[in-house]
């Protein structure tokens, strides 16, 4: 099948319409939609390379960029059509051709309460300075609660709010808050740049799409230093374990006095895990959520006391708010919302939990 234009948008509202949230689009296969945590392989005509390079020209295009089939590895890139949606095309190189993977980014931002995430995560994102992260696996949800905090702050607060996005996803209109978008690639020469030239914009919130090396925390973690408040991504599945990545960035040598500043920027930590519902009415989000209390911060200062994080984040939740994954999925299966098999499959400690079901 040749994919033109018009094809493509097709494809892009059948996605819709049956609710993906991904488009496959590979040479040897036929189109696929990622559906819930299912892909299911369309009944069309399998793709050839020249289909997946046309889809590739034309996203490119888009943003007034030459197709050189050759110099493609991976690219990232927004693609909007006009009165559909936007989406975040993926394009990569496989077995000598093009791939793409497209995904559907909601044309208007959820709330808190649309996506069924607690409303605290509105005084995580109030924090007036130092690093918050969402951290979680890949498809996780992490840029949608992201853009969900920025959009509380937009109608909740007056300040300027710069973002870093490799690609945008969600399109922010000022409503309180004027909000700069940059782009990697377009607005920017890359994350480092942006970072190292935006405490020069006189922001308040300053939002990276996600920490991938030592660079971005190292340049990250100086503009929290400053009084700033820093969002970011990082994938990692729960808050140890994204405090282990930020310190294993760094080089050996520099690891002590990284532990310290991680130690004193860090304010808070939202890892995210999908479970699916017991309805089959979609996914529900599991969340763990960290505040750096003063009992953590001092934790935090021994290199062997990350192994208390986790029960003190159990204990401080009537307090600070805070809690652990396998406290939240609890909560989930009594409510109903989640089976007793996805809850244990998607705990830290399945065991512990198997064990607090038992005596319930």
């Amino acid at each position: 099948m040749a994919l033109d234009v018009e094809q493509l948008h097709e494809l892009l509202r059948f996605a819709l319409h049956y609710g993906a949230s991904d488009l496959h689009l590979r040479a040897g296969d036929a189109p696929a939609l990622r559906v819930s945590q299912d892909l299911a392989t369309l009944k069309l005509e399998k793709l050839s390379p020249a289909d997946t390079a046309d889809v590739a020209r034309i996203i490119l295009a888009s943003h007034g960029r030459a197709f050189e089939p050759a110099a493609i590895r991976e690219v990232d890139v927004g693609y909007g059509v006009p009165g559909l949606a936007r989406f975040r095309a993926h394009i990569y190189r496989q077995r000598g051709s093009i791939a793409l993977v497209l995904r559907v980014v909601p044309t208007t931002i959820p709330t808190f309460e649309a996506l069924g995430l607690p409303a605290i995560l509105g005084r995580v994102a109030e924090l007036p300075r130092g690093l918050i992260l969402v951290t979680g696996a890949t498809g996780s949800g992490k840029t949608t609660t992201l853009a969900a905090m920025i959009d509380h702050l937009n109608r909740s607060q007056r300040m300027h709010i710069v973002t870093i996005e490799d690609p945008i996803e969600f399109l922010h209109r000022n409503v309180h808050c004027a909000i700069s978008q940059r782009e990697v690639g377009s607005d920017t020469e890359s994350l480092q740049t942006a970072l190292r030239a935006v405490l020069r914009e006189d922001p308040d919130v300053i939002l990276v799409g996600e920490l991938r090396d030592y660079d971005s925390v190292d340049t990250a973690l100086k503009a929290a230093e400053t009084g700033h408040t820093v969002l970011a991504t990082l994938h990692t599945p729960d808050a140890i374990k994204s405090l282990h990545r930020l310190v294993a960035l760094f080089p050996a040598e520099e690891q002590e006095t990284a532990r310290r500043r991680v130690n004193e920027a860090i304010e808070a930590i939202v890892s995210q895990r999908l479970v699916p519902r017991v309805d089959k009415a979609g996914r529900v989000a599991a969340l763990e959520i960290l505040f750096a209390t003063p009992a953590i911060r001092e934790a935090l200062r021994d290199p062997q006391g990350l192994t208390r994080v986790r029960d003190l984040m159990e204990r401080g939740r009537d307090q600070w708010g805070t809690q652990s994954f396998d406290q939240h999925l609890l909560e989930l299966l009594q409510a109903g919302l989640i089976s007793r098999e996805d809850a244990i499959k998607n705990a830290t400690s399945p065991s512990d939990l198997e064990r607090v079901l038992l005596l319930a």
